[in-house]
């Protein structure tokens, strides 16, 4: 089974329809899939939902996107950083659906472990529980949160070998390995495709099972805020 792509625009045809939902890695501008965010904003796809934590700042991440008008709704845990992002909502023209950062990566987890649901402590009293099934367990309460299944992940990973085992670097783990286990699809791109057989085996962080299409290309290394010491 073929799963190298030579382009972003190649890995995603025949994948991308207005109205899809998609699940999306990184957290801030670490390990986001930009190249594949890009040829989604190119290919003009709109109506979109997208699961993840955030959506970059106003000219990259997701948030190219949202610059766009191509996305409908997100599940996220953090609005902050974009403008666009907080303007669209706070007009009404972007749906938001909060989810607290670990409820997040579990309901991507579960998706992609084929768990429909699962009952979680956190935001059990708040607007977060709201209107959703509650339950109790040994006298404490559990609100009922849905596994997430999306038509397709992008994921951004370090190292990959051809058949798609993937390794992170570091931070860029984050929410990269439950985003690309809950979509039917998933296509990553990477910074370097190795031989097969060359990657150690107890180094992989997601095996090839869960990637379908991959790409090889150059990053961006941006800073999402820069810090320096006075001198």
């Amino acid at each position: 089974m073929k799963k190298v792509y030579g382009t972003a625009a190649d890995a995603l045809d025949g994948l991308l329809f207005d109205g899809m939902f998609i699940a999306a890695g990184g957290f801030g501008l670490c390990g986001i899939p930009e190249l594949l965010l890009s040829a989604i904003r190119d290919a003009g796809t709109k109506d979109l939902t997208f699961a993840s934590n955030n959506a970059g700042v106003d000219d990259f991440g997701i948030g190219i996107l949202l610059q766009t008008r191509q996305v409908k709704k997100m599940l996220s845990s953090y609005v902050g950083e974009n403008d666009t992002f907080m303007q669209q909502y706070l007009s009404g023209e972007l749906e938001l659906e909060f989810n607290p950062q670990g409820t997040l990566a579990e309901r991507m987890r579960a998706g992609g472990a084929g768990i429909p649901g699962f009952y979680t402590k956190t935001g059990v009293g708040t607007q977060i529980a709201e209107g959703k099934e509650h339950k109790d367990f040994d006298g404490e309460t559990y609100v009922l949160e849905r596994g997430i299944f999306a038509d397709v992940s992008i994921v951004k990973a370090w190292k990959a070998d051809d058949t798609g085992n993937l390794v992170f670097r570091k931070t860029a783990r984050n929410f990269n390995p439950p985003a690309a286990m809950c979509g039917k699809v998933c296509v990553a791109e990477v910074e370097e495709i190795v031989p097969r057989g060359s990657l150690d085996p107890d180094s992989i962080h997601l095996p090839g099972i869960y990637v379908h299409r991959l790409i090889q290309g150059e990053h961006e290394k941006r800073i999402e805020k820069r810090t320096v010491k006075a001198a």
